[in-house]
């Protein structure tokens, strides 16, 4: 038997020890993170999926795994079809599947610290019909069967200066203050890692490239707040930084701490905030305001400060990228290069800046068929070498103190085919489309979305991903509400309007399975454009990721005058930024992909 089916076999005997007849299992934490640390990674552990978006239900007799379609071809490879039925979302949800296979009058359980109450509203509605019926637990059944799981990280926080966050936390604590006096509310639950890592100006290193630590967090209508958090990871540093206005308590106390909220009206977020924080609030005779975090926006939109440092993490990062493409087109043509030793050598040249804190997501280095998983992981088992005829993905980005970057280029190992250098062009002009698009005010990035499929969808293409995602600074890489998405891709989501200030990705993309993969990425900045005459606001991108677009896959004949030109203009601002950093042999590379493309 091999170790997953053992897994499921000890998960459905210690559900059957406790009465279950079934369980559902999603990845995330009970922050509703959507990079988890090695404890919560419950998902991987039971399935041996990779992916970073997933659920799993475990019946009786049957089990499925559900994923979107970035995961289609990697969910297959990772996940043993034998034991587990693959199951499209958002086409087929977990509460219709439920409500199809659920056992007549059975019991489900489901952790209340891992689910919003939103979803086990949905879920027990539709067991209803089954006469079924969705059990909160009170410990997690897989770790009673998971004997070597993680403990949770016991890194210490770090404080982030307020020159590199631009704002003191007792401002930011200030504003979330008035934000609840405008809705009469006493006080606003934070569960978000990141909205907290903001609020308090704090950092961690308890989730894998994502700097945050395990906390909560409970802001007061006075600007006070409560910090739950391991108190060992509070070092005088910090506790100076947080001052007595914050008062400082153990991580299990949070709990306890939301039924003392009696006759008090206190915010939490639906979507963020696990069912578990409402059921004690409730059960404390608290009167719930449902609202988003007041911190989401608010982190969404940056700061000169921040804005400032980003430019200065984008133009190193630049240079470290810069070097390690020259490498790879001098090395992987001549064989011994592996996905796994390229990743590794990208992270050598970003480590070679000095001031690398991590990298922001594991790098995506893929070829060949591997480039057709857009969110492809590569491992020791599943590095491929890298062959001539391939295109090569590299989709990767770091963490600075002063910015997160997230860049993804392809280039040719060899002579690329004219479907390559076809698929490429189209997906670079769907790319210079986002980047050069104006909009009004209000416009969401949905509205947008299909100016960078249309290239694509001219030839009867598209790219199962959203265009755009949000990015924060020294946090998450990706960072709501913001994106460039139509509700009917994955990343979509509700309508958000895109405002001034705001980082995010452009990343249009290709994939023909078992063969290649195609994504140009530069995260950019939403600005207000000034325009003669115009008759209300209107916004754009400036770009903030400087690294050479590979011309050889490039078709120029498929391309406009204007296009050319926005390359030709990238091109020199991509010489402008890295060319000082480099040395004269990496310029002179540099100044050779960085030409004016001609006409054909």
């Amino acid at each position: 038997m091999s170790t997953h089916a053992a897994r499921l076999k000890a998960l459905r005997d210690q559900l059957a020890r406790e009465s279950l007849d079934g369980f559902v299992v999603p990845l995330t934490d009970e922050h509703m993170s959507e990079y988890v640390g090695g404890y919560a990674q419950r998902l991987a552990w039971l399935t041996g999926f990779q992916g970073s978006a997933g659920s799993a239900v475990v019946l009786p007799e049957a089990a499925a795994i559900f994923t979107d379609g970035r995961y289609t071809i990697q969910v297959r490879q990772q996940v043993d079809g034998a034991h587990w039925e693959y199951v499209p979302v958002p086409q087929v949800s977990i509460a219709d599947w439920l409500r199809d296979h659920a056992p007549q009058g059975g019991r489900i359980g489901y952790d209340p610290w891992l689910h919003t109450r939103g979803w086990v509203e949905e879920a027990k509605k539709a067991l209803a019909e089954r006469g079924a019926e969705l059990v909160a637990v009170t410990r997690n059944p897989i770790d009673a069967v998971w004997d070597d799981q993680p403990a949770p990280s016991d890194a210490k926080l770090a404080v982030q200066g307020d020159d590199a966050a631009g704002r003191t936390s007792a401002s930011k604590r200030a504003e979330i203050a008035d934000w609840l006096a405008e809705r009469k509310a006493d006080a606003v639950v934070l569960s978000a890692l990141d909205s907290i890592a903001w609020t308090f100006n704090v950092r961690g290193a308890d989730v894998s490239h994502t700097p945050v630590a395990l906390a909560y967090a409970i802001v007061n209508a006075d600007g006070t707040a409560d910090l739950f958090v391991a108190k060992d990871k509070v070092g005088d540093d910090v506790a100076q930084h947080l001052g007595n206005a914050v008062r400082v308590h153990d991580r299990s106390a949070f709990a306890p701490a939301l039924g003392q909220f009696a006759g008090k009206r206190v915010a939490a977020d639906p979507g963020g905030s696990v069912a578990a924080i409402f059921d004690a609030l409730d059960a404390g005779g608290a009167t719930i305001l449902a609202t988003r975090d007041p911190v989401v926006l608010a982190k969404a939109i940056k700061n000169d400060a921040e804005i400032s440092g980003h430019k200065a993490a984008q133009a190193r990062d630049g240079a470290a990228l810069a070097r390690f493409l020259k490498w790879a087109e001098s090395e992987m043509p001549k064989g011994g290069v592996t996905e796994l030793s390229a990743a590794d050598r990208l992270q050598a040249f970003r480590e070679e800046t000095g001031v690398l804190k991590d990298l922001s997501f594991d790098t995506i280095s893929a070829t060949g068929p591997n480039g057709a998983i857009p969110h492809y992981k590569v491992t020791a088992e599943s590095s491929l070498p890298i062959e001539t005829g391939q295109l090569y993905l590299v989709d990767s980005g770091g963490q600075y103190e002063d910015g997160t970057t997230d860049v993804t280029r392809v280039i040719p190992v060899g002579e690329p085919t004219q479907e390559m250098r076809d698929r490429f062009t189209r997906v670079l002009k769907g790319h210079i489309a986002i980047a050069t698009a104006v909009f009004p005010e209000g416009t969401t990035g949905g509205q947008i979305d299909a100016f960078a499929r249309r290239p694509l969808w001219e030839v009867g293409c598209d790219y199962g991903h959203g265009t755009g995602h949000g990015v924060g600074s020294y946090l998450a890489v990706h960072e709501g509400p913001q994106r460039i998405a139509a509700p009917n891709y994955p990343g979509g989501g509700p309508a958000e309007p895109l405002r001034a200030g705001m980082f995010l990705s452009n990343e249009p993309g290709y994939y023909k399975a078992n063969e290649f993969g195609i994504r140009i990425e530069n995260l950019v900045l939403v600005t207000q454009q000034d325009i003669p005459g115009a008759e209300s606001v209107m916004l754009g991108f400036e770009t903030l990721t400087f690294c050479p677009i590979e011309r050889s896959l490039i078709e120029p004949a498929l391309l406009t005058e204007e296009e050319r030109r926005w390359l030709d203009a990238y091109h020199a601002r991509v010489l402008e930024i890295l060319g000082p950093q480099l040395s004269p042999d990496e310029r002179a590379w540099l100044d050779a992909k960085c030409r004016p493309i001609a006409s054909r």
